[in-house]
């Protein structure tokens, strides 16, 4: 178990649209300009959008993959950590968050293509 950075980066390549951009420490996720997580390969953790309800959840089920980062309105964002989750359940958590933030054009095509809600 565990994702590399290497794999990580690679996962995006599977989202449409998505545009990294360094801050720093980090690598911003954005997708319609709009920020749906980071990657910090120092610490090899990303963080990521989520509902709040998501957010509690997965820290509560798994603290040693997940922390809380911090919350903004209806969201709340988390912290993973890539040595400690599987590829799969990885991709559908970022997957999720660029749901949450992409133009709705772009999700409703990404659900057809990847046969989500059928």
């Amino acid at each position: 178990m565990g994702v590399s950075v290497e794999e990580f980066l690679k996962l995006l390549d599977e989202l449409p649209e998505v545009r990294t951009g360094h801050g720093g420490d980090w690598i911003s996720l954005k997708v319609g300009g709009k920020g749906f997580g980071y990657l910090w390969e120092e610490t090899e953790t990303v963080g990521v959008k989520a509902t709040i309800e998501e957010q509690i959840a997965l820290v509560a089920e798994r603290p040693e993959v997940f922390e809380v980062q911090f919350t903004a309105g209806r969201f709340g964002w988390v912290v993973i950590h890539l040595d400690r989750i599987d590829y799969e359940e990885l991709f559908e958590l970022v997957a999720e968050a660029w749901c949450l933030t992409a133009p709705k054009h772009l999700v409703e095509a990404f659900e057809v293509a990847h046969q989500i809600g059928r």
